[in-house]
């Protein structure tokens, strides 16, 4: 599922994200609990303002953001 997201840019573009938006609706990132690195992809598992988890991916390449997994914890 693609999703727009905002970054915090310090020593590179797209850092780390701070915010996303789903629909209509828009999330504050909390704190990004983990962080990995696949071949041609970056990935986030972000706590937002809802208290639930999310993974997003980022391809810098084609930078594309998109939403991998979603998990309630409310």
């Amino acid at each position: 599922m693609n999703v727009q997201v905002e970054c915090y840019a310090g020593r590179k573009a797209d850092e780390r994200p701070v915010g996303f938006q789903l629909g209509e609706r828009r999330y504050e990132i909390e704190a990004v609990e983990d962080q990995w690195y696949g071949p041609d992809d970056v990935f986030f598992k972000v706590r937002a303002d809802d208290g639930n988890l999310y993974i997003l991916r980022h391809n810098a390449a084609r930078d594309d953001w998109s939403l991998e997994s979603f998990r309630k914890l409310s």
